[in-house]
């Protein structure tokens, strides 16, 4: 299991949810889809919360909600996949952040499989396989570092970004939803 960061309360009142809400919206990031897989069952996340940690060792961190099946699964498999979504993949981006049942998710896109089994979504800008080398739970979330053990690149592929609660091209305009 994780290790727990711990978080001492802060002097002052924290802002309220939709204050933090809507300061964070203002905050542009890349869109990325967090998968795992254990035996047949395949799960995954919409996710913004993803940060470039290192590159010696070469390591991500995202941030998972420590009680969704997918912090379950990656805690279970020592393992994740991550795929930054092209800006043509706003499709895929909106079934893994819930509007297509679990089961349904994979069913958007074209997917494969890395040498260690996690899913890998073809089309997608970057495509990491990450083993987990660290954890920490912050209260709701579970922060992974993952050690990048593969990775795929498509330099022909801008990122979609999400922004003002809206998917936007490097361009500023909004994304379209294709492919």
């Amino acid at each position: 299991m994780p290790e727990r960061l711990a978080l001492r309360p802060s002097h002052r009142p924290p802002v309220g949810d939709a204050e933090f809400r809507a300061a964070m919206s203002g905050l542009a990031a890349s869109v990325h889809v967090v998968t795992a897989r254990r035996g047949t069952e395949r799960v995954g996340r919409t996710a913004t919360s993803v940060i470039s940690l290192s590159a010696q060792p070469p390591a991500i961190l995202v941030s998972i909600d420590m009680m969704s099946r997918l912090a379950d699964l990656i805690v279970k498999t020592r393992g994740f996949s991550l795929a930054m979504l092209a800006d043509t993949q706003a499709p895929i981006a909106d079934a893994f952040a819930g509007s297509v049942a679990p089961e349904l998710r994979f069913e958007e896109g074209q997917w494969g499989e890395w040498p260690s089994g996690q899913p890998l979504l073809h089309g997608a800008v970057s495509r990491l396989d990450c083993e987990v080398i660290g954890s920490l739970e912050t209260g709701t979330h579970v922060l992974f570092v993952g050690a990048i053990v593969e990775a795929e690149t498509s330099t022909d592929r801008s990122p979609l970004l999400w922004q003002r609660h809206h998917y936007r091209a490097l361009g500023g305009l909004d994304a379209q939803h294709q492919e």
